[in-house]
């Protein structure tokens, strides 16, 4: 495939994480020689990192807890649980991560298997925390590639009342950054690392392969 350009920044609600913990974690499961448990342990912490950051804005409200000392007004986090929605079955990995800064997060799956000729999504299961359109939601998948997974599963979100969207993925192609935007202008993506292009199957080049595969151990 021709080179493409990514078209928007942080103004645009596209944001690449740069924190050395996380460029270092990626590095990590870029090669091929880290196995299973590494690379699926990396893929939990660099969600957790990444999960930090796009979790700066959830709402607050003062609520009365009392010390050893004496009562006192305390910020604690307002609203509706988090809703985490992995993409099945990569997006798996990344839930762990999450749950470990909001561990009361509600979590849904959206199951998608991409064509193998047309590189183009299908869905084959939805389940989503109620009432999804009072919550804030997370949805998770290591590779951003051509974005049609991404832009099909908020497709399918929205279609439930899901409203407030945050999108997190490890590795991506400019290609699927510049079809999500364009798909959900709304949507917050959270990006580890932009990779160069996709190539002619539509894997992310230099990327780190297969991510199901090698969170699963599978083939």
């Amino acid at each position: 495939m021709a080179y493409v350009e990514l078209k928007y920044g942080p103004e645009d609600n596209v944001f690449e994480e740069k924190h050395p913990l996380i460029q270092h974690k990626i590095t990590m499961i870029r090669d091929k020689e880290t196995g299973t448990n590494e690379f699926r342990k990396c893929i939990e912490e660099i969600a957790m990192l990444m999960g930090y950051d796009a979790l700066r804005d959830l709402p607050l409200e003062d609520v009365e807890v009392e010390t050893p000392i004496e009562k006192t007004m305390s910020p604690m986090i307002a609203g509706k649980k988090l809703a985490i929605v992995p993409i099945l079955r990569a997006g798996l990995g990344m839930v762990s991560g999450i749950t470990a800064l909001v561990p009361s997060a509600k979590i849904g799956h959206i199951g998608l298997y991409r064509d193998e000729t047309t590189h183009e999504p299908h869905e084959y299961y939805c389940k989503l925390p109620t009432p999804i359109e009072l919550r804030t939601i997370i949805v998770l998948d290591p590779m951003l590639a051509t974005g049609g997974s991404a832009v099909s599963a908020i497709d399918f979100i929205k279609q439930h009342g899901g409203r407030h969207i945050k999108f997190l993925c490890i590795i991506a192609a400019p290609e699927g950054i510049n079809r999500l935007h364009e798909a959900h202008p709304d949507v917050e993506i959270y990006v580890g690392h932009i990779d160069r292009e996709l190539n002619d199957n539509a894997y992310i080049c230099p990327g780190l392969g297969d991510a199901g595969d090698r969170i699963f151990g599978t083939k």
